[in-house]
């Protein structure tokens, strides 16, 4: 297993840097596109579908990118999508949890499948636009989930159940302590606070997203970074619903070792689109 996971990483990491740090970000484009198809088809097996219908969904989201890529969305403001979608997955994330395991049937098919291709797009749209802005202010996105899924797993094992008595999710995510959530925030604020302070000793010519909310005021991003690590559990814990309803350990085997797709960026779907919410908040 380790050797499978370690031989994955390498050849996911020998596709993406090459194009991450390509001088045009068409390849970048094109790979995440790829990405965001192979997990709407997952999407599509999460909720039941198997064969040519598993398919079909991947070939919607692929379709829907590619508009958005033609109609140049890919470089476009788009604040008004990006609050849109940041609403709908705070109220949705919280009414998901909600209803837990034994909610997730009582929705219609329909309207499940649509949400989580919706959900997959606009989290393209949003890391694209970020690389258009440059690497640092990407990076620093997604370094933020990757920092707050460490120190959560850290704070939960050292720190599990001393301070509460109850688990976060025991029915979604029995793994979850309310410690391990506290811990990530408070990994994502030393993340930001730190990130801050490099853009501003080395003069970083692309600002950071960290960067660009201390510009409004250290209490924005305080907040922010909070908010931010708080809805990577979010995404996590509804991609670990789904899981449980349909009775997949995975989303795929798509990736030996690691699963599927949705597994690796369950955590991005709601902050890509929450951090340019953000970012366009700031800068008004």
């Amino acid at each position: 297993m380790l050797k499978q996971r370690v031989i994955t990483a390498l050849v996911l990491l020998a596709i993406l840097l090459p194009a991450l740090f390509y001088s045009n970000t068409m390849p970048f484009t094109a790979i995440m596109l790829v990405f965001m198809a192979a997990g709407a088809w997952e999407w599509g097996r999460l909720n039941g579908l198997s064969g040519g219908a598993a398919v079909s969904v991947g070939v919607v989201c692929l379709a829907l990118c590619g508009v958005s890529w033609q109609l140049g969305w890919t470089h476009a403001p788009l604040p008004w999508l990006w609050t849109i979608a940041g609403a709908a997955w705070v109220l949705g994330g919280a009414m998901l949890l909600r209803v837990g395991v034994a909610g997730w049937p009582t929705i219609p098919k329909a309207v499940r499948l649509i949400g989580g291709v919706l959900a997959l797009w606009t989290a393209w749209l949003a890391v694209v636009q970020a690389r258009n802005v440059g690497i640092n202010f990407l990076f620093s996105m997604l370094v933020l989930v990757w920092v707050a899924d460490i120190f959560a797993y850290f704070a939960g094992r050292t720190f599990g159940l001393k301070f509460t008595k109850n688990k976060l999710a025991p029915a979604i995510s029995p793994g979850k302590s309310w410690e391990g959530v506290w811990g990530g925030m408070a990994g994502v604020v030393v993340l930001a606070c730190v990130w801050v302070a490099v853009d501003a000793s080395t003069q970083a010519p692309v600002a950071s997203f960290y960067s660009r909310l201390a510009a409004k005021g250290y209490w924005l991003l305080l907040l922010g970074a909070v908010f931010m690590a708080a809805m990577s559990v979010v995404g996590d814990l509804v991609e670990s619903l789904v899981k449980r309803s349909a009775g997949m350990k995975d989303s795929s085997n798509l990736l030996p070792g690691h699963g599927g797709v949705l597994d690796r960026i369950d955590a991005l779907l709601p902050t890509l689109p929450l951090a340019m919410m953000l970012t366009y908040f700031a800068a008004a």
